[in-house]
């Protein structure tokens, strides 16, 4: 059973490492898919909230620098991902190249995670 989806970006939380991304974005030297989907140049998108709120169970999102302790092993390397918090343990739903697919779309990511769930037979 899933209890909870953890969305990790590749960014940190600082207020140094939210300034170095956005430059690094505009310039095209950073990139993070889960940014995308979820953000526009400064603040959450409208429209991700509404597709976060169809998702079966809540999603937090985290900077790589601030994300729970416990899914750093699985997500180190792998970043930006989606992690499903199951009684078993986490599990990555989601990598880097299955959110660059999404391009961008709340969506696509609400698909993404429902089918990825469905796989992996934890709902």
């Amino acid at each position: 059973m899933v209890t909870r989806l953890i969305g990790v970006y590749d960014a940190d939380g600082t207020l140094r490492g939210e300034l170095a991304y956005w430059i690094g974005a505009r310039l095209g030297r950073a990139h993070c898919a889960l940014c995308d989907i979820t953000h526009s140049s400064v603040r959450e998108r409208a429209d991700w909230r509404a597709c976060r709120d169809r998702l079966p169970v809540p999603l937090d999102t985290f900077h790589r620098d601030d994300q729970p302790d416990h899914i750093r092993p699985i997500t180190d390397g792998n970043l930006p991902c989606v992690v499903a918090d199951t009684l078993a343990g986490p599990v990555v739903v989601a990598g880097p190249a299955e959110l660059d697919a999404c391009h961008g779309s709340g969506d696509a990511l609400v698909v993404l995670i429902d089918r990825a769930l469905a796989d992996l037979d934890v709902r």
